[in-house]
């Protein structure tokens, strides 16, 4: 007769983490996913320039499990797909990028893709 065990078990939620650019590196033993929140700050009463908060938040994965979350992640998307239609790039970036391919044909002003570090 076998003896039940009983183990306790603590779950600790993360925060909701909005990810507005993400940056992938590795090394021979793991995968180092960044994620990363970019908020502005402006604060009124300064005369400074805003300041820039950011927040990461890492995940690391051995090459294997890695291959496991790229080969969901597809499945996930073409479910999403399937569901909801093709995504596509949005429309705004589209028309920056028209944008910005038009004025270097013309030698004007460059107009590059917004990002938050400048």
């Amino acid at each position: 007769m076998t003896q039940e065990k009983k183990i306790n078990l603590g779950i600790s939620d993360g925060a909701a983490f909005f990810a507005h650019e993400m940056s992938i590196h590795f090394n021979p033993t793991q995968l180092i996913f960044d994620f990363k929140c970019i908020t502005p700050r402006i604060d009124a009463r300064s005369k400074e320039s805003p300041f820039l908060n950011i927040q990461h938040n890492v995940v690391m994965l051995d090459p294997y499990h890695a291959k496991r979350a790229h080969e969901l992640l597809g499945k996930v998307l073409g479910d999403y797909e399937k569901e909801f239609g093709r995504i596509d790039k949005p429309k705004q970036i589209k028309r920056l990028e028209k944008k910005k391919k038009k004025k270097g044909k013309e030698g004007n002003r460059q107009v590059d893709i917004p990002n938050y570090l400048g």
